[in-house]
């Protein structure tokens, strides 16, 4: 479990999963194209090429909000199209728990957006029926992401199983957060408190955020999905397959990458695994993490 310091602002992370592979979803990195990058390994590729992940949830403490950010994929959900996924038994919220952070201390959860691996501890099973993971808490989802989702909006060339995983997820994960009056839809600017805002980043999905932390001259970002793996910020053509718009998500990649290259805003990613977090510089027309 690691935590990062951002002036008074306290950033956990609690992880559910590590793994490695992959290789479908982002097919452009190959064994033979990420070994050249040296600075991923050993922490962000196996020694063969073999890409690590991590999927894990950060909890965000500001002097007035606990505020968690995406929920992990979640126990006892219906994910066959994942298998690793699939009904799901890990010590999620125990070790939440044990790190201090019990689900009803939460003042938010937030999404970044609304695919499977991002909301699933939202509920949790009781008795049969999917109930609010953080009954105190208000679950804040950008606008467009909703509508897209809950009204199965889309397009034809989106994949089937895509579509019905987004099904899924609405059903299992959003609706019962939704019929319980805890959700608040927000613009992709929202500024949360004082420390904490979004910013958009569509392109993985429409209504993709990220969060800006700012506090005592200190900042971060957590990404969500904008970028998956280091190996983007040296290519940051290289997208995954399931984007709902990959020509976009290459743009938001490099409009943020030459924002963030030189500055001293952490950047913690979503599914990095150890160290999980870094600073972005640029070598000539290459970006980097440093760890």
């Amino acid at each position: 479990m690691q935590s990062w310091k951002i002036g008074e602002v306290t950033i956990t992370q609690i992880i559910e999963l590590t793994f490695e592979g992959l290789e479908a979803f982002l097919p452009d990195a190959t064994p033979e194209a990420v070994l050249p990058i040296e600075w991923l390994r050993p922490d962000f590729i196996t020694p063969s090429g073999v890409l690590r992940f991590s999927i894990h949830a950060l909890v965000i403490e500001t002097p007035t909000k606990r505020i968690i950010v995406d929920t992990c994929v979640g126990n006892d959900k219906q994910r066959e199209v994942f298998p690793d996924w699939h009904m799901l038994q890990t010590s999620f919220l125990q070790d939440m728990e044990t790190a201090g952070f019990p689900p009803e201390s939460f003042d938010i959860v937030l999404c970044t957006h609304l695919h499977l691996d991002h909301v699933g501890w939202n509920t949790m099973l009781v008795d049969g029926k999917w109930v609010p993971t953080f009954p105190n808490a208000r679950y804040l989802i950008e606008r467009t992401e909703f509508d897209y989702v809950s009204n199965e909006g889309e397009a034809e060339y989106v994949e089937q199983w895509l579509k019905d995983s987004n099904r899924d997820v609405m059903s299992d994960s959003i609706r019962p957060v939704v019929e319980a009056g805890l959700v608040d839809l927000v613009d992709n600017r929202h500024q949360i408190c004082d420390e904490i805002s979004l910013i958009p980043t569509p392109g993985h999905t429409i209504g993709h955020v990220s969060v800006i932390i700012e506090s005592k001259g200190e900042s971060a970002l957590i990404t969500g999905d904008f970028i998956h793996h280091p190996c983007q910020l040296a290519h940051p053509e290289w997208s995954v397959t399931t984007d709902y718009d990959p020509a976009q998500s290459v743009i938001t990649r490099e409009n943020a990458f030459a924002e963030l290259a030189g500055t001293p805003r952490l950047v913690i990613g979503t599914h990095w695994p150890y160290p999980t977090a870094g600073r972005v510089v640029r070598e000539g027309d290459i970006y980097r993490l440093e760890k």
